[in-house]
């Protein structure tokens, strides 16, 4: 029976292409479709759902560029109802679809702008040619904003944080950001508008499809300016807690008018019948927000437009809803009824009396698709229910969090008011006192002005009556001189000069009586004004009396009705009900009571300070506690890893020992508390008063580091050499970074750059040498022989794959660095390196072609995994030499990296070629030993393997070119030396030969046990392979071995050696 898996790979991808392109057909035909039916000239409302098709053509293409293919057509000057319902499609895609439509939809930003002012300057019978104009507008203003603003989605769902920060911290970006908010709102109110207004002077209803074809685009508007709306708000108060009222006099008589007429859109929307069963309007507050009080922020609630789930009933004879992705492969109509020639057909012949199974596959498939299909569709009318019932839950919960949050605005609010007005009554108290001390001053005054008016009326009296008297001799006189005639002449001297000294008198005292009438009056003048102003106080006293009284009613009716929010400020009630108190008794008791409350404030702020200070000092003793208890817990985990890393050389420890698998889960134990001390690391940055959770973590790190270390020494003493130096070595970095990294944690300065992340790395290194020590096929099922097989392939590929891009890495960098003759002997070697991987490449395919051909042909009826097992011995020896490839890739490209870099030597890259020949071979020999001699497949990994072996040879062969090239030899001049000194010459030489070639037998001794000790780990007996497998033994050529010889498939091959010459007669 054929099956789908034996269709050949070039059948399946051209069947592959075919489908993908009649996929790309049918979705530009789906789109097409769309398109047409929903931009027509028919004065209708566009449909829902092909709307819908259009927006999801753009999310499955990420853009909108399908989409513009097919609108730069549309006859857009011919038709004006033909360009609304293209402005209103428009705006759907800008607003529902994929995020890159703005940027495609900004390429025909001209387009749009020319429609717009060619309807502009028409006239059409329909009125829809000023609203085609200003729709272009708005589709032209919201694409530069959001292109200005990306931060901001189209469909103007951000939230209030996306918000703040697309308006920065600098108020001019503020304000320029507050504008352009006001020019978006303002086009979209100005085309609500017009429609309602052309509906209305129509005498349209929203019931006809004339009338819903203007009304459609007005619930993107709706969704557009209930966020608008929003946005204005809160930049209005940012703007008003930063700069004066005077200032943004402008921007609130703007927002007033827009306020004013989106509240009427949204009145006059919400009784139309139309928008009821499509979308729910939100409602406006009656008045705007203040935005001269900082607290009606909190009274403001973010207006919420609900779209309710009612799709459109599906027409008969509309097209179904294709997939986005199409699975059919059903041939086009025209070409149904011609016959098709398969093209597996072509390939292997018609199937058995002209029928195949696939095809019962096929419409089984699609059966099961269309079923699948129609349970999708409903999960999704379902799912899109719960969606719509738990908006409108969120709706409501945020209304009801919104409203508590108000009602705590406002309490705290009252609150402050009251504080404030506690504040007036204390400076109100303190002017009365100041007013009553200055009726007291205007009252003694005004009886010491008393007093210097009756003194100035008793000296006015006395001047009188000495007037009277002066007046009384002068008659004398006059009676003197009448009856004396003898002593006329005295007489008349002596008249004038008393007439002289009455007018005298009279003058002083007519100017005394001046003086005094003028101080009387101006006393009289200062007696009524203090009397006034007296009286004034006497008012002013009244009123204030008035105003305590009132304000202590006030107090009590709040006191009463905010008793819950009262609760917050208890501290403050004793002071109110003190200050009510005071206001109703004498002025002696206010004042005793109010230095009373001030000497109770003072001690409760002492005290409250008094306890922050003991907090305070509370707070930073337990932060010491903890981190002296961290110290103490470092140091001693200091310890415990420095006393494992001094086992490492004490020779006691060396007896010890330990195997890989311990090792494997004292490290994996170990990583996990790495991660506990990361964990706890983080919780003592967040809260440094609780270091429990880092001192329980490091503790058990600390044990925990300290055993793998000493498992790792233990583990080392019984590996080979080159596993145990490696082993030792990882033990000791990841000690050295346990000791950094605690020493780390000592210090408060590089606490927080603190990371264990370098020890995860070094105990890792540990675990996979761990698992490399582990004997090979113990830790394997003969069930998963096969997954392994697969897998090492895969990964020898991988690694190959990674040596050919890091030499590529490599010869870049040698391009940069270097120059002349090391450029050229760089790009020499690794060009030879590069083509060594490369036909590597070619011999891992080959073989994987022979392994899978072997596979089906030796399995018969059992099954891969079964063929696997049974041959369990040639299995481990294909993996065997998987790795050893993978391994040899890897260490041939870190050898040609330190010889660019110079600071490797030239006969490690010549060794790693040996080996990668070697272990090449042992996959070849591996891979042939159960192939027909007569395969293919066989001849190919032979022909590959001459390849592998040539490239090697020129990557010796460069490699030592370049180092005959870079190495200086010094020319040898004996001319001006004496026979004796030449005698002695001769002499070192020889004692220098003959130590390199002692150390050269040494090196070989040291080798041969090394192959010995590989042997032993990896190899098996020959004769239990030879009855496995049915191996051939050896010839007896082969060389000899301490050990018994091991397979050629399971063992490593032996290195390239140079030709044995023999050295020359250095005594002659």
């Amino acid at each position: 029976m054929n099956t789908i898996r034996q269709v050949p790979s070039r059948v399946k991808s051209k069947r592959s292409e075919t489908n993908l392109g009649a996929e790309r057909e049918h979705f530009d035909k789906q789109q097409l479709s769309s398109i047409s039916k929903a931009i027509n000239s028919t004065e209708t409302p566009v449909k829902e759902k092909h709307a819908r098709r259009i927006i999801l053509g753009t999310h499955r293409e990420k853009g909108a560029y399908t989409f513009w293919s097919y609108a730069i057509g549309l006859p857009l000057s011919s038709s004006a109802i033909l360009s609304w319902k293209f402005c209103h499609v428009l705006h759907k895609v800008l607003r529902d679809g994929h995020p890159n439509s703005l940027q495609d939809c900004m390429r025909y930003y001209s387009n749009i702008a020319e429609t717009g002012i060619l309807w502009g300057n028409l006239r059409d019978r329909y009125g829809y040619g000023q609203l085609v104009a200003l729709y272009t507008k708005l589709l032209c203003s919201k694409m530069e904003f959001h292109t200005k603003h990306p931060d901001i989605p189209p469909n103007l769902e951000a939230t209030d944080e996306v918000l703040e920060r697309t308006a920065g911290t600098d108020i001019n970006n503020v304000f320029q950001l507050t504008v352009e908010v006001f020019d978006y709102m303002d086009v979209e109110l100005r085309l609500a508008e017009s429609v309602l207004r052309q509906l209305n002077t129509s005498i349209a209803i929203s019931t006809l499809t004339a009338g819903q074809c203007k009304l459609a685009p007005l619930i993107q508007v709706i969704q557009d300016c209930s966020h608008l709306y929003h946005y204005s708000v809160k930049l209005l108060f940012k703007l008003h807690a930063c700069l004066p009222a005077d200032t943004l006099q402008g921007h609130r008589e703007r927002f007033h008018d827009q306020f004013h007429s989106l509240k009427t859109f949204f009145n006059k929307a919400r009784d139309m019948v139309y928008f009821k069963r499509l979308i729910q309007i939100p409602r406006l507050p009656d008045s705007p927000p203040n935005f001269l009080r900082a607290s009606a922020l909190a009274e403001h609630v973010k207006p919420m437009v609900v779209i309710p789930d009612d799709e459109e009933p599906e027409e008969q004879e509309e097209d179904e809803p294709e997939p986005l992705i199409d699975v059919s492969e059903a041939p086009p109509a025209s070409m149904a009824s011609q016959p098709q020639v398969d093209i597996f057909d072509q390939a292997f012949g018609p199937p058995n009396n002209g029928f195949d199974d696939r095809d019962l596959q096929i419409e089984s498939l699609r059966q099961e698709i269309e079923l699948l299909r129609a349970e999708l569709e409903k999960i999704k009318a379902e799912a899109q229910r719960y969606i719509t019932q738990l908006k409108s839950q969120i709706n409501s919960l945020e209304a009801e969090l919104e409203e508590q949050r108000v009602q705590k605005q406002r309490a705290l609010v009252e609150n402050e008011q009251l504080r404030m007005e506690l504040e007036v009554t204390r400076n109100r108290n303190t002017e009365h006192e100041s007013m009553q001390s200055t009726f007291v001053e205007a009252e003694k005054r005004a009886q010491a002005t008393e007093l210097r008016y009756n003194k100035l009326k008793e000296k006015h009296a006395e001047l009188v009556a000495n007037h009277a008297e002066l007046l009384r001799k002068s008659a004398d006189t006059v009676k003197m001189l009448s009856a004396t005639q003898q002593t006329q002449e005295e007489v008349a001297r002596t008249k004038q000069q008393l007439a002289f000294e009455v007018e005298r008198v009279k003058q002083d005292s007519d100017m005394k009586v001046e003086e005094q009438k003028f101080e009387m009056d101006k006393l009289k003048r200062v007696v009524e004004e203090k009397i006034g102003e007296i009286q004034r106080i006497k008012d002013t006293l009244q009123t204030c009396e008035k105003a305590n009284e009132q304000m202590n009613t006030s107090m009590t009716s709040l006191q009463v009705e905010k008793e819950r929010l009262m609760r917050c400020v208890s501290e403050k009630e004793a002071e109110l009900s003190a200050l009510r108190q005071a206001a109703q008794v004498k002025e002696s008791a206010l004042v005793q009571e109010r230095e009373r409350s001030t000497k109770e404030l003072g001690e409760l702020q002492g005290k409250l300070k008094e306890k922050l200070s003991r907090e305070e000092l509370l707070q930073k003793k337990l932060l010491e506690e903890q981190f002296a208890l961290l110290q103490g817990t470092v140091a001693e985990a200091e310890i415990i890893i420095q006393d494992a890393v001094a086992k490492l050389d004490d020779p006691l420890h060396i007896r010890c020992t330990s195997s890989p698998d311990y090792l494997v889960s004292r490290a994996e134990a170990t990583l996990s508390s790495i991660d506990k001390v990361q964990a706890g690391h983080a919780h003592y940055l967040k809260n440094m008063g609780d270091a429990g959770v880092l001192l329980r973590a490091l503790a058990q790190f600390s044990h925990l580091t300290a055993d793998t270390i000493i498992n790792g020494s233990a583990t080392a003493h019984m590996a080979p050499t080159d596993h145990a130096d490696r082993l030792t070595e990882n033990c000791r970095g990841c000690a050295i970074q346990s000791l950094r990294f605690l020493q780390e944690l000592k210090s408060k300065a590089s606490l927080k750059e603190a990371d264990p992340a370098s020890i995860r790395v070094m105990v890792q290194k540990i675990q996979r040498i761990a698992q490399d020590l582990r004997p090979k096929g113990m830790d394997v099922g003969k069930d998963e022989l096969g997954d392994i097989v697969d897998k090492e392939m895969a990964a020898t590929s991988a690694a190959i794959e990674e040596a050919v891009r890091r030499i590529d890495e490599m010869m870049n960098q040698a391009r940069r660095d270097t120059e002349g003759v090391k450029l050229e002997v760089n790009e020499r070697i690794l060009n030879s390196c590069t083509d060594l991987m490369k036909a590597i490449r070619l011999l891992v395919l080959a073989s994987t072609d022979l392994q899978k051909e072997i596979v089906e042909s030796g399995r018969g009826a059992a099954t891969v995994k079964e063929f696997y097992a049974r041959n369990s011995r040639w299995t481990e020896g294909l993996i065997s030499a998987a790795k050893a490839v993978g391994w040899g890739a890897t260490q041939m490209v870190d050898s040609a990296d330190k010889v660019v870099l110079h600071t490797g030597k030239y006969e490690e890259l010549i060794v790693c070629s040996h080996e990668i020949a070697a272990s090449t071979a042992q996959l070849v020999a591996a891979s042939k030993v159960k192939a027909d001699r007569g395969s293919k497949k066989l001849s190919s990994l032979q022909q590959a393997s001459r390849h592998v072996n040539e490239m090697a040879a020129n990557v010796v062969a460069s490699t030592k070119t370049g180092q005959e090239q870079i190495e200086d030899k010094d020319t040898m001049d004996f001319s001006g030396m004496s026979l004796i000194k030449l005698k002695k010459e001769e002499m070192e030489s020889q004692v220098k030969v003959l130590e390199l070639e002692n150390m050269l037998e040494n090196e070989r001794l040291r080798l041969g046990e090394l192959r010995k000790k590989h042997y032993e780990i990896a190899g098996v007996p020959l004769e239990q392979l030879s009855q496995d497998n049915g191996l051939r033994a050896p010839s007896p050529s082969a060389p000899s071995s301490p050990k018994p010889p091991k397979p050629a498939l399971m063992k490593k091959p032996a290195l390239g050696q140079k030709p044995n010459i023999p050295p020359k007669n250095l005594f002659r």
